[in-house]
């Protein structure tokens, strides 16, 4: 494997880490590193996209599983989650369904992955949901690059 490829393969690499962080509870963001390894040609854009939008796929279903073991921690001390806010994200949740998935990729989207795993959405309607929200936001933001970088 050549200087390149390695390079390749570190840049994504990276992405991949920096786009399920992302999508976790840790406050990161993976556009910075997109755009800058889309400027600067570290690799194609097509594997660009697909491998952002599986890291950050994979950090919403860290998400979903937390949430799904989340009621075993309801009640005690040390949880950072009062009962009055788990009952007002299920009330909402119960409101607006699986469709607030496709907010998934916007601020305070990562919310709505773990409220899924709480309300125990199916897995497939997640995913499907999820990816399509992912993989749509990272389209659109190597369209704006590439129109921005002219």
């Amino acid at each position: 494997m050549g200087t390149g490829l390695m390079d390749q393969a570190a840049a994504l690499g990276g992405l991949f880490l920096a786009a399920f962080g992302a999508a976790t509870i840790l406050p990161f963001q993976s556009e910075l590193v997109f755009v800058g390894l889309q400027l600067a040609d570290a690799a194609g854009v097509g594997a660009l996209v697909v491998v952002a939008s599986i890291g950050n796929t994979l950090g919403a279903v860290v998400n979903y599983v937390m949430g799904r073991g989340v009621e075993r921690f309801r009640g005690r001390r040390w949880f950072p989650v009062t009962q009055a806010q788990l009952d007002r994200a299920q009330d909402w949740y119960r409101r607006w369904g699986v469709w607030t998935l496709l907010l998934s990729w916007a601020p305070f989207g990562d919310a709505f992955t773990v409220v899924a795993g709480i309300m125990r959405t199916r897995w497939w309607v997640f995913l499907a949901l999820v990816a399509l929200a992912k993989t749509g936001r990272y389209v659109v933001l190597a369209w704006i690059t590439a129109q921005a970088a002219g």
